[in-house]
């Protein structure tokens, strides 16, 4: 057993002795192909190649793609002409006879140009300068104008919109008075006053009884689409944003089972709200050119719920295969063969039969070397709110456009000018700067802006840290316990009540210990939360000794300020792939191209004798498949059978 820490301080604490070998994987992104396991068992890409039977001849498609490329080309060009120089102006969208369908257009123009108003003059639509939007924008920012024309139109019953700190009661008075003439039946406005600073609150006035909806109504608000979606080289979320900007939609109205690797082939199930299937279907060409291909669009019923997925399926490359050490280094080719060949049975038999030490992947942590995002969720526990910010906002070494608006943020704090440099597919980030430069950059901006991001993706922070501390934990608990249980270790017992039964935390006994009831198999560590058990043995002085250090040996694990609770949960400490295969192959010449990513040459400093391009000519490819629980990592698998960080 091994114990030291990479670059980004994932331990190594193996379970198995034998000797691994060096490799470097995602040479390409089709060398690391991740596909979800639904709740069924099925991989969701099985049916991927088989086209819905009311899919539209390719003929049709292309036909369609192009028009509503022309459409949005035009569009793009009347919005920046009315931004140039206010017109009079309409700009016609095209006839639409199928009246949900024209429901969509004007829903997906008003949400991504709330200064657009939409006619319909049956079936053509034509969209004009909204001259509310234009007056309104001379009393208040274009974002809050902006803002307020989406909260307008969203006509959320119960729900308010607040306008910027404004002291100058003159200026006040002219803002009622003009939502008063125009909006009067809708709202209803007020001046409050909070911490020294005055404000103006605008509230949906109450209706009476709810309206009922009807059929139609439900109908268009109720329409769930499910799709398989494949990306490459993209994470998750910057997925969803993008989808969500093309369709008119949220970002929230998009639910998934759960987050995949950016640096990899993807295949995971999706459903999204408000969206038709027709509507999707006239969109895959568009989202193709981003590296996202849909397929199995289908109707269903209800969204999906995060951690709605039984694990993953991988298909690995490792390639240039070295032996480990350099005593190896002057083996023949056909040697050097039989040794690797040797070395990877024996890697892939261990793993198959005792499995791997159950880690966090390094993809938990975030990929920016100068800042993890570990550490952004420690501050966030701390209640530091602004310290957290500046580590959200905190560069690596590259000059793209994402890290110079990150680097401006944090040397001018101005938050309106890095949201004008941040690319419009950082939806996070912009989020995050419009908040910022909506409420400023104080403790109680900072605060906002967090809130300003979905639940899911602030809890995220918060998880990272926990994780962090759970992979220490195990490190310690394997070099000072060992590979056993042992009394205080935790695990789950099923306790039967009559004709229920249900699994429970139980603690080893000594007894159990010395019987060996239990194995290191069964035994179980804490996330850390606020309702979880902690081990009756030397784990537990290690828990408060950890959080102390960072300063958390009072925290509730609860962040009320930005609605976070994290009750904690238990995670296995080891893990087992299941139907594990591999194949061993000479590389064929010019093998190994495509998109090179960061991994790529991260062994390369190990290359024995001879010339790189004879190395490759003669190396072996190593080719894995095996399916993995969720929240199990394939890079941590690989690890345990290499010996080492490919």
């Amino acid at each position: 057993m091994k114990q030291d820490s990479d670059a980004v301080n994932i331990p190594e604490c193996f379970i198995s002795n034998h000797e691994g070998f060096l490799g470097s994987i995602k040479n390409a992104i089709k060398d690391f192909v991740v596909t979800e396991i639904d709740i069924t068992g099925r991989r969701v890409n099985t049916a991927a190649a088989t086209p819905p039977p009311d899919c539209a001849s390719p003929d049709r498609k292309e036909e369609a793609s192009a028009e509503c490329q022309s459409v949005s080309e035009e569009l793009e060009q009347f919005v920046l002409t009315l931004k140039e120089k206010p017109t009079k102006q309409e700009l016609s969208l095209g006839s639409f006879a199928d009246k949900h369908h024209r429901a969509n257009v004007h829903r997906a123009v008003r949400h991504r140009f709330p200064f657009l108003m939409t006619v319909t003059i049956q079936p053509e639509i034509r969209v004009r300068e909204d001259p509310d939007y234009r007056e309104l924008s001379h009393l208040v920012t274009e974002d809050e104008a902006e803002d307020f024309f989406r909260f307008i139109d969203a006509k959320v019953r119960g729900s308010s919109y607040t306008f910027g700190p404004d002291d100058d009661k003159e200026h006040r008075t002219a803002v009622h008075h003009f939502l008063s003439r125009r909006f009067g039946k809708l709202v209803e406005t007020k001046s409050f006053t909070d911490q020294g600073t005055t404000a103006i609150s605008v509230r949906l006035r109450e209706q009476g009884r709810p309206k009922k909806r009807t059929a139609e109504e439900r109908k268009e608000e109720d329409v769930y689409t499910a799709f398989t979606l494949r990306k490459e080289n993209l994470e998750t979320l910057e997925a969803i944003s993008y989808m969500a900007a093309a369709l008119g939609v949220l970002p929230s109205d998009f639910t998934y089972a759960g987050i995949k690797d950016k640096r990899a082939i993807t295949y995971q199930s999706m459903v999204v709200k408000k969206v038709s299937t027709q509507r999707l279907k006239e969109k895959t060409a568009e989202f193709e050119k981003r590296g996202m291909r849909l397929s199995q669009v289908r109707s269903v019923g209800e969204p999906l719920r995060l951690g709605r997925l039984q694990g993953n399926h991988f298909d690995l490359v490792v390639r240039d295969l070295r032996p480990q050490g350099a005593a190896d280094g002057h083996s023949s080719g056909a040697d050097s063969h039989a040794r690797l060949a040797a070395l990877v049975k024996e890697a892939v038999e261990n793993v198959k039969a005792r499995g791997f030490v159950n880690y966090y992947g390094p993809q938990r942590f975030g990929s920016v070397k100068s800042v993890q995002s570990d550490r952004v969720g420690l501050a966030l526990l701390k209640e530091d709110m602004v310290s957290a910010v500046r580590l959200f906002f905190t560069p690596d070494d590259s000059n793209d456009p994402q890290n110079y608006a990150k680097r401006h943020f944090l040397q001018t704090d101005n938050a309106k000018e890095s949201l004008a440099l941040m690319p419009l597919s950082k939806a996070r980030e912009r989020l995050m700067l419009r908040a910022l430069n909506r409420y400023g950059t104080g403790p109680d901006g900072c605060t906002q802006a967090w809130l300003s991001l979905p639940h899911s993706t602030r809890v995220f922070y918060p998880h990272a840290y926990c994780s962090r501390v759970w992979n220490e934990a195990v490190a310690h608990r394997l070099t000072t316990l060992g590979h056993s249980a042992r009394r205080g270790d935790l695990v789950w017992r099923r306790e039967d009540t009559g004709e229920n039964s249900s699994a429970q935390i139980h603690v080893v006994t000594d007894q159990e210990e010395h019987e060996g009831v239990y194995t290191l198999g069964h035994v179980l560590l804490p996330m850390l939360g606020n309702t979880v058990k902690y081990p009756e043995n030397a784990m537990a002085t290690w828990f408060q000794e950890r959080l102390a250090r960072d300063g958390l040996d009072e925290c509730r694990f609860r962040v009320s300020g930005l609605k976070l609770n994290l009750p904690g949960c238990y995670r296995p400490l080891l893990a087992s792939p299941s139907n594990l295969g591999y194949q061993l192959q000479r590389a064929a010449c010019g093998e190994g191209g495509g998109e090179v990513t960061a991994n790529s040459s991260r062994n390369s400093d190990r290359q024995q004798n001879g010339t790189a391009a004879e190395g490759k000519r003669d190396s072996l490819t190593l080719t894995l498949n095996f399916d993995l629980d969720s929240s199990c990592y394939a890079t941590i698998c690989l690890r345990e059978i290499m010996k080492c960080d490919p």
